[in-house]
């Protein structure tokens, strides 16, 4: 979507005022100009100049009017001047010493040489005094407020003594709306320590922050390195972290290339931005091809990840996009944003369980979509444990029952959102979606459709996550819950995880379950930890960490993989492809009825009955 660019008005006041300020410039500029060529005497001043002086001095005023308007002096808001409008300011008075030279040679009122050159000078140093008058006028008020100490301004470090940071330092210096107040720079580039960047001291690297902080009184940390890699990013940000100054950071470099480097874009330091790994980058043109012009089902579309996937697919030009969800607020939510934003999109909001056959079967038959992505489950490890039989209702029975009518009415992919929990699970929702797996794997023998499966662990952000309840945590005063100080998990973030799902789509032949390289495992301690300091809080002063224990079915780690599965390179070096595990699906269909009745019957058995067939699934009896 193009932004249309604010036009600003500037008053008509305004306007004659300095129309009426040049006159008076180009006046006594021409005046002042015999008066220091003839010896900063009047009386030396020669009658015969003084004459020629009456005659063009109306034909000056006239060209530098017009030669001022031509080079835009009277669009500028002059209170943002920067270099653009300096150079503006040159060619103008150039241009209006040269025609003053002409005029005066084609009228025979030549002055003397000296003159032409003094008048150029005057005139360029009184346009820029009026012009930059306002800005220089605000910037020395504000410094004396910050001198006499009356400013209520919030002292500020910025990172990054390039574009981006020179950008930030622009808008905190002329802005009259922003309370922040630059006390100095950091960088590691050793040729600047030392030097001054539109005034404010570059005081060293990255290793200067945590001294600088306490001698400059920092409140506020700016990370404006927008080119910076993850690990260097990771590394500054982890020293800020110890500051407990609040930290803001430009989104990317694209920021940068865009001109769009400005306070406002500015945003709050996320956790994700302490992970250490690159994000995850996917070939669009592939996921375009076979998105574009396709009927589209995301069942679950209201929930984090299927919500996600119906932004990304809007902005692939599907020929239809149908979203299913059981929770009408979260359909309405989605229905709506995707209407703001994708008025021509062929949007469907439909409200159905995937546990009801005769629905999904009508849903099916109505819209013949070409694509499904199944993202309905129960996902919350600790509230399945105590309703297993809910779990296996709508994870298992909800998958089998969508991706038969997705086989009877040619579908031509459907992918199924799975989780590395589904990998030796020991809860009962990681069993369920291991059991959702082998389903899929199943139909892939007996259907003409592609069903494929995608594996990848915790996502940031996503409703029910850690990040959101820690936050939560923090905002009421603690204290932070973490349920053992050595548990670790893979992060990734929503629009990661939604990125790895639509690549598999586009990868898929059938049959197989995509695994994502997520880098290294993350300490859960150590997010809450840089999750307060990050908030600005200090750990175990003004927020405490407590240790609540391992709830039922959760595992000190997760893992991605089984043992029997291997790996296989994709053209995407991050997705990679497991070895699907093989089972007697006549056995499994026997399996699954006898698990239904359990679930159906509400007996106790169902744990028992996943065991069954689940072999890797540990539960404590």
């Amino acid at each position: 979507m193009v932004k249309k660019n604010k036009i600003i008005s500037i008053p008509v006041n305004r306007i004659i005022a300095l129309v009426l300020m040049d006159i008076m410039s180009v006046v006594v500029s021409a005046f002042g100009a015999l008066y220091i060529r003839f010896d900063y005497s009047f009386n030396r001043i020669d009658t015969r100049y003084l004459r020629m002086f009456e005659k063009i001095i109306i034909p000056n005023i006239v060209l530098a009017l017009l030669f001022f308007v031509l080079w835009k002096l009277y669009k500028s808001v002059w209170r943002y001047a920067s270099a653009n409008e300096l150079i503006n300011i040159v060619f103008a008075t150039s241009c209006t010493a040269v025609a003053q030279v002409v005029y005066c040679h084609v009228t025979d009122n030549r002055m003397p040489r000296g003159y032409y050159v003094l008048y150029w000078f005057l005139l360029s140093v009184l346009t820029c005094c009026i012009r930059f008058g306002y800005r220089i006028l605000r910037i020395i008020n504000n410094k004396r407020t910050a001198i006499s100490g009356k400013s209520s301004r919030i002292n500020a470090m910025v990172i990054g003594a390039g574009a981006a940071g020179n950008m930030i330092l622009k808008e905190i210096e002329s802005s009259q709306y922003l309370n922040l107040q630059a006390k100095c720079v950091i960088d590691d580039h050793p040729g600047c320590h030392g030097k001054l960047l539109r005034g404010v001291p570059i005081v060293g690297g990255r290793d200067k922050i945590l001294d600088a902080v306490g001698q400059y009184g920092i409140d506020e940390i700016i990370f404006a390195i927008p080119s910076a890699n993850v690990q260097t990013r990771k590394e500054i940000l982890d020293i800020c972290t110890e500051s407990g100054c609040k930290l803001r950071t430009l989104p990317g470099v694209y920021q940068l290339i865009n001109g769009d480097v400005s306070v406002s874009k500015l945003k709050e330091v996320e956790i994700e931005d302490l992970l250490g790994r690159e994000p995850i980058q996917i070939n669009t043109e592939e996921v375009l091809e076979y998105v574009s012009g396709k009927v589209v089902m995301v069942t679950g579309g209201g929930g984090s990840i299927g919500s996600e996937l119906c932004r990304q697919i809007a902005s692939h030009a599907p020929k239809q996009l149908i979203i299913v969800d059981i929770y009408e607020n979260n359909a309405y939510e989605i229905q709506q944003e995707l209407i703001r934003k994708y008025p021509r999109l062929d949007l469907v909001v439909l409200i159905a369980s995937v546990r009801n056959t005769n629905r999904m079967n009508q849903i099916f038959d109505t819209y013949r979509p070409n694509i499904v992505y199944h993202a309905a489950a129960h996902k919350h490890v600790p509230l399945m444990e105590t309703s297993p039989n809910e779990a296996i209702k709508n994870n298992v029975f909800g998958t089998c029952k969508t991706a038969m009518a997705a086989d009877k009415y040619g579908v031509e992919k459907f992918v199924l959102i799975s989780t590395d929990k589904a990998v030796n699970p020991t809860n009962i929702m990681g069993a369920s979606k291991r059991i959702c797996e082998m389903v899929i794997q199943m139909m892939n023998q007996r259907s003409k459709t592609n069903f494929v499966a995608v594996r990848f662990g915790n996502v940031l952000g996503s409703n029910g996550s850690v990040i959101p309840l820690f936050k939560k945590q923090i905002a009421e005063g603690g204290p932070v819950t973490v349920t053992d100080p050595n548990i670790i998990r893979y992060f990734m973030t929503i629009p990661e995880a939604v990125s790895l799902v639509l690549q598999a789509g586009a990868y898929a032949k059938g049959g197989e379950i995509f695994v994502l390289d997520m880098g290294q495992p993350v300490k859960i301690l150590d997010l809450a930890t840089n999750l307060i300091k990050l908030s600005g809080y200090r750990v175990g002063e003004d927020i405490e960490i407590q240790f609540t224990g391992l709830r039922p079915g959760e595992k000190m780690y997760e893992e991605l993989l089984m043992d029997e599965e291997g790996l296989k390179k994709t053209a995407n070096k991050m997705i990679f492809i497991g070895k699907p595990i093989e089972f007697d699906e006549e056995k499994f269909e026997k399996q699954l009825e006898m698990l239904s009745r359990d679930t159906k019957q509400e007996t106790g058995n169902v744990r028992r009955a996943v065991k069954e067939i689940v072999d890797t699934y540990h539960y404590e009896i």
